[in-house]
């Protein structure tokens, strides 16, 4: 498209993107090789950098072209996509001064290395006054920016926008309603024995094993790598560069096979982005939502079915026989698949996880109604804990700081992580229509389904909103019934035949 203004609006797009993926590789950095001394002068260099990004976001050029392409009935639906949603993006941005973008990322930057030291000494005090701090930040912001039915949409609107408190409150209704009968009888029977998981496993054995399945995968390490960290995360910084990182358990080998696979499938999605839409909205990830049913796709629908086991365990046995010579396929896939309350996350079952979500969300609504202070976080934490998993959280680091979201100012998060979860369920039902998924996971060739997700979801960037791109993929907007059919098929399986 031969459109002088629109060619500079791409060209100022992509300046903010470079510099933003480099504030990224900071943060990358952070939480991976930074010495611990260099936390001080790493929180000087994000909010130096913030500052400058958003002083281009709000540039007066930027703005008038902005405002000119809103009106010009020439640009296409992809040029209209990225005008649209850098305006919505923009507006957010004007309301906010630069000064308090600045004084945002300075107590980010420093709320990490305090998450960390409060986690590793299991001292929530530690960190409780940066947590103060970002929240009050957060509830400025959310004057700033404004909000219509609840202060909690607009923290989700950063990362589902649209998403209301009203829609995830209807979401756990049927969470409540369907899922929480259905784990209660799933944990009255037998449950599947999983021990041998709990053994001394090569550290360096387990990485190997990780990358074959990240490969197989179709990952392109030409265009990533994987490192460790305390908590599993994906960055993309660009189609071309896209980072996954692990923990590593050395006497448990589950937490770096389900780890890498979840982040693997971010990865996918980052890499099948269009490249030539880098810095637009077109070339960015619909929602987080989407996002996250990618990973939930790959880690559960996938990782976690018996055809997956049947074409992997040999080769996992392979590397570690005294371990595992004596357990077959099936039995790792039933461990695999094991339904028990845990009070970690990141290692939750795919049925209890969701009622960590829950708690997290009706955690954070508490706060941002002013229900909830600081202070009362980890009684509350536990308290919930008890009410839904029925367990007693025994320190600050197995419960209120297991988390690394709050130190990123990452509020308004976690409903995605149970969106992810139902939307990768409907997936797998539009995809099993065009592909016979069991069969090609049971011959190892997983290509044929990263195509298809990067021929229906990946390419289109944010074109669509995630309702919208649901509808496109699956003929309906998201609908609960699929999740819990895919639960109830495959637990009765394993469940029925476990007693």
């Amino acid at each position: 498209m031969n459109n002088p203004k629109y060619e500079r609006f791409c060209e100022l797009n992509r300046k903010i993107a470079v510099l933003s993926s480099a504030a990224g590789l900071l943060s990358w950095d952070q939480e991976t090789y930074m010495p611990p001394h260099g936390a001080l002068i790493k929180a000087e260099q994000m909010g130096a950098l913030s500052g400058i990004i958003h002083k281009l976001k709000t540039d007066k050029e930027l703005i008038s072209l902005t405002e000119e392409l809103l009106n010009d009935s020439s640009l296409d639906d992809t040029a209209r996509t990225n005008v649209y949603e850098f305006n919505r993006s923009l507006q957010k941005s004007l309301r906010l001064s630069t000064e308090f973008v600045e004084e945002l990322n300075r107590t980010i930057s420093a709320a990490y290395p305090a998450w960390h030291q409060a986690k590793s000494e299991s001292r929530f005090e530690i960190f409780a006054p940066h947590l103060e701090k970002l929240i009050e930040l957060k509830k400025q912001e959310i004057l700033l920016t404004g909000y219509q039915m609840h202060p909690y949409d607009a923290l989700m609107d950063d990362f589902e926008p649209g998403l209301t408190t009203q829609d995830v409150d209807r979401l756990f209704e049927d969470v409540r309603k369907e899922l929480v009968p259905f784990v209660q009888n799933i944990t009255a029977l037998p449950s599947p024995y999983d021990s041998f998981f709990l053994q001394p496993y090569d550290e360096n054995l387990q990485v190997a094993f990780g990358r074959t399945v990240l490969e197989a995968m179709g990952y392109d390490f030409s265009a990533g790598r994987m490192d460790r960290t305390e908590h599993p995360f994906c960055i993309g910084l660009h189609p071309g560069d896209v980072r996954v990182t692990y923990k590593i358990k050395p006497h448990d080998i589950s937490e770096i096979i389900w780890g890498l696979i979840h982040e693997g499938g971010h990865a996918l999605y980052e890499q099948g982005l269009p490249a030539n839409q880098f810095g637009l909205a077109t070339g960015s990830a619909a929602s987080l939502a989407i996002h996250e049913s990618q990973s939930r796709f790959w880690e559960n629908n996938i990782g976690r079915s018996a055809e997956f086991w049947n074409y992997f365990f040999p080769k996992l046995q392979q590397i570690f026989p005294k371990q595992l010579n004596h357990i077959h396929a099936h039995d790792f896939y039933k461990a695999a698949n094991r339904v028990t309350p845990s009070l970690i996350r990141i290692q939750a079952d795919e049925l209890t996880y969701h009622f960590h979500i829950m708690i997290r969300f009706e955690l954070e609504k508490s706060l941002f109604e002013g229900k909830l202070t600081v202070n009362e976080l980890p009684p509350y934490w536990n308290n919930r804990y008890k009410d839904y998993l029925g367990l007693d959280v025994p320190n600050d680091a197995q419960g209120i700081l297991q988390d690394v979201h709050w130190c990123h100012g990452g509020f308004g998060y976690f409903p995605t992580y149970s969106l992810g979860s139902f939307y990768a369920a409907q997936f797998y039902h539009a995809m099993s229509k065009d592909l016979n998924i069991k069969e090609l996971v049971e011959q190892g060739n997983l290509i044929p389904i990263r195509d298809w997700l990067r021929s229906n979801i990946h390419q289109h960037g944010m074109k669509y909103r995630a309702q919208q791109l649901c509808e496109k993929v699956t003929g309906e907007k998201l609908n609960f019934a699929y999740f819990m059919q895919y639960a109830q098929n495959k637990y009765n399986s394993i469940y029925l035949t476990n007693t």
